[in-house]
This record gives structure tokens, sequence and C-alpha cells, in this order.
């Protein structure tokens, strides 16, 4: 029976890593996470917004009935074991862009499945008289937003003090892999779990995958009067982080694909942001990532096919927040007990792009 040092060795320390760490140790499992501080990351960058009605045409996300309640108890126990503030629940508020518009959403709120999603209260547009919202608007509820460089950190130091996180530059020629285990850096692992978002492109394991990354980039500012604790919604977002602070996001880009803030990408949200607020304010800064998608727009999740201990838990988009409490748990049961992956999710589904 081979002896190791730990069960898990995760690689990557964003939403996807750390949801799977998190679920490993409350199932009493052994791992190490690798996370490397100096490295840029999508998950620090990401506004961390949970939305359950989302697009033009105000279409309910993706199994938004089950990630939703699944991620909220997830968010909360995590406050209470780190006794820090991680999930703000915060009504989304979408102003009608025309009467054509105010018709098409108000009709489309006679569906039960999305009328759940929409406040019984009256139009709050009157009070947030620093936006344009000439024909009301939409209230969205039971959203709100993940303070993820928070939870980020502290879910660190809480690994780090069990001698569960190891903080170090990753090196795929550093793993030595057999049907017996995974050695790195001197331990023996039985599994090696990827979440390293857009660097996963370089996994020579993994490189096969249908990622599309695309660059986002978010701009920081104080608005000239105090804001109230809504996310405002039409095109872009606008999310009021503190009274006097809000950040505004995102653009979709994909030449070039780095970590650079850049000016043409800000004037396009400014020049947006104009059309949604009704106020002046002041330019922080801005922020740009890499988002590690994928073609189908579903996260890359599962075994590889030929080495049975070593996987991957990837792909999370935009929808990160809620899609990694969900599928880690989905994911951590198929690791251990052998229960099924959801076919969407599992990376079953692109085998025939690794065996061509």
């Amino acid at each position: 029976m081979p002896q190791f040092d730990y069960e898990y060795l995760i690689i990557g320390q964003g939403i996807g890593g750390t949801s799977v760490a998190w679920h490993l140790y409350d199932l009493g499992k052994t791992f190490q996470i690798v996370g490397d501080s100096s490295m840029p990351s999508s998950s620090r960058v990401a506004a961390g917004i949970f939305n359950p009605l989302t697009g033009k045409k105000l279409v309910k996300t993706w199994l938004a009935d089950d990630l939703f309640p699944y991620a909220k108890s997830f968010y909360r126990n995590l406050q209470e074991k780190l006794a820090c503030k991680l999930m703000h629940l915060t009504p989304i508020y979408r102003p009608f862009r025309s009467i054509e518009e105010q018709n098409t959403y108000i009709a489309q709120t006679a569906d039960p499945s999305i009328r759940r999603y929409i406040a019984d209260t009256p139009d709050p547009g009157h009070e947030l008289a620093y936006i344009h919202a000439d024909f009301g608007g939409l209230e969205v509820v039971q959203s709100g937003w993940i303070d993820l460089p928070v939870l980020l950190d502290a879910s660190r130091g809480y690994f780090q003090q069990r001698n569960l996180y190891v903080e170090a530059a990753f090196d795929a020629a550093d793993i030595s892999r057999t049907e017996e285990g995974i050695e790195w850096r001197g331990k023996r692992f039985k599994t090696v779990i990827f979440s390293q978002g857009f660097f996963a492109l370089e996994n020579g394991w993994f490189d096969w995958l249908p990622f599309t990354p695309v660059k986002g980039q978010i701009l920081e500012i104080t608005p000239d009067v105090l804001v109230k604790p809504y996310i405002i919604n039409q095109g872009i977002f606008a999310l009021p982080v503190a009274e006097n602070r809000m950040k505004v996001g995102a653009t979709y880009s994909w030449d070039p694909l780095d970590w650079e803030a850049t000016e043409a990408a800000t004037a396009e949200l400014e020049s947006k942001l104009k059309g949604l607020l009704n106020t002046g304010y002041t330019l922080i800064g801005a922020q740009a990532g890499i988002r590690p998608s994928v073609r189908d727009r579903r996260p890359l999740i599962g075994v590889h096919p030929e080495f049975s201990n070593v996987a991957i838990f990837n792909g999370l988009g935009t929808k990160g927040v809620t899609l990694a409490p969900f599928f880690a748990k989905e994911f951590c049961n198929h690791l251990i007990y052998g229960k099924e992956l959801n076919p969407l999710v599992n990376i079953k589904r692109y085998f025939s792009l690794y065996f061509r």
C-alpha cells in the first residue's frame, strides 16, 4: 500500500482551487494547496457578482435554482469559520432603456421561474437619483457579491496555519507521476488537481481542452454623491463596495491576452458609464484579468482520459462565485465516492480532442 504525505495536491488558489480545498477539508481529506501570490489572478480582479437573471433578454442563469442556494450556504459557513464578512446580499437594479424594453421585461416576469427572482416592492428607481432611469427599472433579488480578495486571503491564512498551503512558484516539470502516485518537491500525493485558471493553457496534461480565454477590465471610481446598496446593471455593472466607492465593468477583449489595463478599455467603460450614472465621479484606478472561459461556456471538470490520478477543476468563467462551490462539492464526490459528474461539465465531453 503506497504511503502518501497528503491525499491531494491542489495547484492554484483562485476561487476554484479554494472551493475544492474547503470541500476536501470538510470531508476530512488531507491536501496541500499550492499558490503563488506573485502571479496575476483573475479571481482577485473579478467583481464577484452573482446574478440569477442575466443578459439583454433577462434569462435565468444556468442551474440558478441549485447553484444559488448552495453558494449562499457555502459562503455563510465560511464567514463563520473565518470570522470575516465575505458575502454581500445586494439587489440588482436594471434600468429600462426604453418603453419597449420595459414592456418586454414586465411580460417576462409572468414566468414563475423568473418571477421568484424579482422584487415585489415598488420600483426603487426614485431613490437612485444618481442613475439614469427615465423609464423605471426592474429590481432583481437573491443577488449580490462575494469579496473575493478577502475570501482568498482569509482561506490562505487558515490553511497556512494548518500546513495545508504552500507558497511557491509552480513548475509542471517538478511533478513526477506514476500509477502509484504523484511526487512534488519531495512529498507524495495520491492525486493532483489542477485549478490554474488561465495558466491551464500552459499545462501539458490539459492544454488540449478548448479554453477560449477572454480579457476583462474593471474600473474603480468615487462618485460625487453617496450611493445606495444596489448593483446597477445595464450593459455594464456599477457595484457599490462602499457608500463612496464603486467598481465598474467589464470589458471583453481577445487581443492581446495580457494582464495590463489599457486606456482604450477605460475609455470604453467610461463612455458606457456616462449613459448609466447621472452624477460625476473620480476615477481611482483600473485592473485587468483573463477569464478562463470555455467554448461551450461550461466548466472543465474531471479526470484525465489516461491518468486516473491527474484531475482538473477549471473553466469557471464569469460566474465562478456560484459555479465553484456547487461543482466543487460534485467534483469531490466524484473523486472520493465515484459519483457521476454532470455531463455538461465533465471533460469527458472533449475526450475526442485528446485522442484524435
